[in-house]
């Protein structure tokens, strides 16, 4: 096993930062909050995550009847996908979820379908394995404006669809941050320059809703927040300037799908503008990659936010 400090950060008011390890280092991440000797998750990676979650918490000299809640952001397999399986593991916990993500958790059979459906039955069972059900006394639905107390520390949660409809996210006013799932986008510590972090946001199918979105962005950034805890990855300040570049970013995708919605090879020429945005884009943010490297780390983002933006179009036909 990886030592702690390879994939266990601490960031600060009781924060630490989990690599749960999918798909390459600083890709996903898990957070373990920790107040006055209690602790919540938020967010879980998959199933191969749980060595490093428990990982984590003997390296924090916590026991696992220490931790009060576990929290996915939503119900998309990596982030929920080894919550199941954590909850075996933690005798007091309960889960909070957003209220459309309650029956999955529960019974995750049609969750597990909508993934095959996505990325096909040899991809899901080497990435995720099999998700396990949480029994559902132990589960607990969230709902806009609700407050946890973890120990006297207010966790307070916000409905933030755009990504996805049984999405929230939740407000830590200990840190002045938001777990942010999602809803804020995606931020990879390879595209960091001196201009500081490049946000772009993610339309993964099959609810991406642009308009949903950028009202659930605008609600965040009006908190003020000083810090975003992204899933993909780590903690980001810089908040405003990022909420902006989101925003824009988002606008941009939006139009290109609306521009391209009646071609021929409709999913090329989206995999194609969307590569184009991006090189664009981080060639103005000072970023010195090669093209064909920018373009392998961006490759699993541009086929699903390709996928994404097509079923938002045909949604948008159908009305």
């Amino acid at each position: 096993m990886l030592p702690t400090d390879a994939f266990l950060q601490t960031h600060g008011d009781g924060i630490h930062v989990v690599d749960t390890g999918f798909h390459r280092p600083h890709f996903d991440a898990a957070y373990l909050i920790v107040e006055d000797g209690r602790a919540a998750f938020v967010d879980t990676g998959t199933n191969h995550a749980l060595p490093r979650l428990l990982a984590a918490l003997e390296a924090l000299r916590l026991g696992r009847d220490q931790v009060d809640w576990v929290i996915p952001t939503h119900v998309h397999l990596d982030h929920a996908g080894g919550a199941g399986l954590l909850m075996r593991e933690l005798p007091r916990a309960r889960m909070a979820v957003h209220p459309r993500g309650e029956r999955h958790m529960v019974n995750p059979a049609r969750l597990m379908a909508s993934a095959r459906a996505v990325y096909g039955d040899k991809e899901v069972a080497r990435s995720y394995g099999e998700v396990v059900g949480v029994a559902p006394e132990r589960v607990v639905a969230t709902h806009d404006g609700m407050t946890l107390n973890l120990a006297g520390r207010a966790l307070r949660f916000l409905d933030t669809p755009g990504h996805a409809r049984h999405h929230h996210c939740i407000w830590d006013e200990r840190s002045g941050g938001f777990f942010t799932g999602d809803t804020f986008g995606l931020s990879y510590r390879e595209f960091d320059t001196e201009q500081g972090a490049f946000m772009l946001p993610t339309s993964t199918p099959v609810q991406f809703e642009p308009d949903a979105l950028r009202h659930s962005v605008l609600r965040m950034l009006a908190m003020q927040p000083r810090w975003m805890y992204l899933t993909h990855y780590g903690p980001v300040d810089d908040v405003q300037r990022l909420g902006k570049q989101l925003l824009d970013h988002l606008d941009a995708m939006v139009a290109l799908g609306q521009s391209v919605a009646a071609a021929a090879d409709r999913h090329r020429a989206l995999t194609d503008g969307l590569s184009r945005i991006y090189l664009e884009r981080l060639r103005r943010h000072g970023c010195t990659m090669d093209d064909s490297g920018v373009l392998e780390l961006l490759a699993m983002d541009i086929e699903l936010n390709a996928q994404g933006i097509a079923i938002w179009l045909d949604r948008l036909v159908k009305r």
